[in-house]
């Protein structure tokens, strides 16, 4: 178990506040992907916790059409999607421990409730971008 009981209560409690399912769309490889069982275990567990958490699991070497719909290209990857399969681009690419977990709960929080932490200014800069924006954020503890 990678979750930890007190953790589990914690967790339960943020995700009282969830409105519509989320969908967990989880990428593994038993190839050549050190980080996947776990991660694995971690988005199951966390699905365990709330009736609003769905997970999907695919491969990345035998579903390689599925792969490609959401434009995953490495292993271990996780997407969020809402409960209409909606793609806000929230894709987590390695395991999401450490700090990079409470992200995780966090985009799950806002993908159920369609609310954001983001001031509303920036939300009305980020509405009138005329072009696509590529954004990654790599997180690394060193």
């Amino acid at each position: 178990m990678l979750i930890g009981k007190k953790d589990q209560d914690v967790i339960k409690e943020r995700f009282a506040g969830l409105d519509k399912k989320v969908q967990l769309i989880f990428f593994e490889s038993s190839l050549d992907c050190e980080y996947c069982p776990q991660t694995k275990q971690l988005v199951t567990e966390l699905a365990e916790l709330s009736d609003k958490l769905e997970v999907q699991v695919h491969n990345l070497h035998t579903e390689p059409d599925v792969a490609a719909s959401y434009h995953v290209s490495r292993v271990p990857a996780l997407i969020l999607l809402d409960d209409t399969g909606k793609d806000y681009g929230i894709k987590f690419y390695g395991i999401p421990a450490g700090y990079e977990f409470s992200t995780l709960l966090e985009d799950i929080l806002m993908v159920s409730t369609g609310e954001t932490s983001l001031s509303k200014n920036a939300v009305e800069t980020l509405q009138n971008l005329t072009q696509d924006v590529h954004l990654q954020v790599f997180v690394t503890p060193t």
